[in-house]
């Protein structure tokens, strides 16, 4: 009996094993994490996927539409712009422009963020400061508001990285300190203040810890509204400058062509919306693991 008992939950752990991965596909995680690695490979790679530069134009090869389609070119395998330009290579690099400046306004946005948050959180009195100054920044239209920073400083990439930076602070700052104020009424924080621990050790290790996967699943769904963000900024003009690559620049280079060169902008829009929704996707998932409160037994 104890032998068939031992097989028992050997083959139970086993199934529980092989059920783990299945349930993972079943959700399809991998579709969002498949399409979201795609476009950082090819950012990264830029060079070795395309042989064209983003930027050469090439009036005789103008508006040659994709290979698919009648008069396509295998050469050019997502068609060409109004300026001969190839669709695919803008495509490429102008992966790298978004994802750039979505993750770098995300680290700063996200440092100032968190760090004004855990300090509104723990210091009362400096929380109506904090708390009205975010006020005052999500009133404003981000795209406005970004739009006027940006026409301030002048056009440019670091430019729109600290335009958009702050704007979304006031975002992780209102998140964090919800998240702060109600960890301070547990009971080891004030265990951590009677046993003498100075306030940067209780914000350091007790309280910042606590706030990770808050801040990690933020982090990740605003991605996908950064990267239209900027899409959006490109596509007014006041984003990356021509001739640099940019997904929203791409899309309004086509909107006169609309009829004729239909790719032209819905190549880049589509890859907006994938990027977008895989990114969406990720953080749905990750919020469902991380919090307790969501998390399936």
């Amino acid at each position: 009996m104890a032998a068939v008992s031992s097989v028992r939950i050997s083959l139970g752990t086993g199934i529980s094993r092989v059920r783990a991965p299945i349930a993972w596909l079943r959700r399809g995680l991998f579709i969002p994490v498949g399409i979201i690695l795609f476009f950082v490979l090819v950012a990264v790679f830029a060079p070795l996927v395309t042989p064209y530069s983003p930027t050469k134009t090439s009036l005789p090869e103008k508006n040659v539409p994709p290979f698919w389609q009648e008069g396509g070119s295998i050469s050019h395998p997502l068609g060409t712009d109004p300026l001969g330009r190839d669709i695919w290579a803008r495509l490429a690099y102008g992966a790298r422009v978004s994802l750039l400046v979505a993750l770098s306004t995300l680290a700063l946005g996200g440092v100032v963020g968190t760090a004004l948050g855990l300090i509104s959180g723990y210091y009362r009195g400096l929380d109506p400061i904090v708390m009205r100054a975010s006020d005052i920044t999500i009133a404003f239209p981000i795209i406005l508001f970004a739009i006027l920073l940006v026409v301030i400083m002048g056009a440019g990439l670091i430019n729109l990285i600290i335009a958009v930076g702050l704007v979304i602070w006031a975002r992780y700052a209102r998140v964090i300190r919800g998240e702060v104020l109600t960890i301070m009424t547990q009971d080891f924080i004030a265990r951590a203040k009677v046993a003498g621990a100075s306030d940067f050790r209780i914000i350091t290790k007790h309280i910042f810890p606590n706030v990770v996967n808050t801040l990690v699943v933020l982090l990740t769904l605003q991605v996908g509204f950064l990267i239209i963000v900027e899409s959006s900024l490109s596509f007014l003009g006041a984003g990356v400058p021509p001739p640099t690559a940019a997904w929203g620049s791409m899309v309004a280079s086509g909107r006169d062509y609309i009829v004729s060169a239909w790719w032209v902008s819905a190549i880049p829009g589509v890859a907006i919306m994938l990027l977008v929704i895989a990114f969406n996707m990720l953080g749905d998932w990750l919020r469902d693991r991380l919090d307790p409160k969501l998390r399936q037994v």
